[in-house]
């Protein structure tokens, strides 16, 4: 990827954290508000929401991430796949605690239930769950060798990510540029992490 992009990137995500700091709203967040919060609302996606907002959570991806971890040791026959897709998912999390203590934004509401609990910026669902379903694809790539089935697998796990980063909006439980900024640094990770694995030549 080229460096203007990745600079551009992070500008965004700097600025959003100044304007956040200084007790702002971002444009992106009172636009968003305006546009969609009644359509949003809506019983019947609001209730998928609920379902889909899970598939980030905690408690589904503590267990994913290790019953992945032991197959991907089983399908590669060597720790590097699993110490990467494990420990760049276990980092990010790391990462988003930092950035939200560091921001200290609160929530718009607060839904324990929903695992919307603690500081809002950067979107923890979006920016975990972009690293961990990403890495998980692009590894389960590497055994597919059909063109035709690697474009499904990244069109499948693409719309998961945003489905659950959206949810997050949907539910109430964080600003769009909370989400927005977990997608862009997840992004970020991501590509990092694939640049280590492509130099274990995986």
């Amino acid at each position: 990827m080229h460096v203007l992009p990745l600079l551009i990137i992070l500008i965004l995500i700097i600025y959003w954290m100044v304007q956040i700091l200084q007790g702002n709203l971002p444009l992106l967040d009172h636009f968003m508000e305006q546009l969609f919060r009644d359509i949003v609302s809506l019983e019947p996606i609001f209730s998928m929401a609920r379902i889909i907002t899970d598939l980030g959570s905690k408690m589904f991806m503590v267990p994913f991430v290790i019953v992945m971890l032991l197959v991907f040791f089983i399908l590669f026959r060597t720790v590097i796949p699993s110490i990467i897709f494990a420990g760049g998912t276990l980092l990010t999390h790391g990462i988003n605690i930092l950035m939200k203590e560091i921001v200290q934004r609160e929530r718009p509401f607060v839904w324990i239930e929903a695992s919307a609990y603690g500081y809002s910026f950067p979107s923890g669902h979006a920016m975990i769950s972009l690293v961990c379903y990403g890495l998980f694809a692009y590894f389960l790539s590497l055994k597919i060798k059909k063109a035709s089935h690697k474009r499904l697998l990244y069109i499948f796990f693409s719309l998961l990510i945003f489905l659950i980063g959206f949810s997050r909006f949907i539910l109430n439980v964080h600003y769009p540029t909370d989400i927005v900024s977990g997608f862009l640094v997840g992004y970020l990770l991501l590509i990092s992490y694939i640049y280590i694995a492509r130099k274990f030549n995986y």
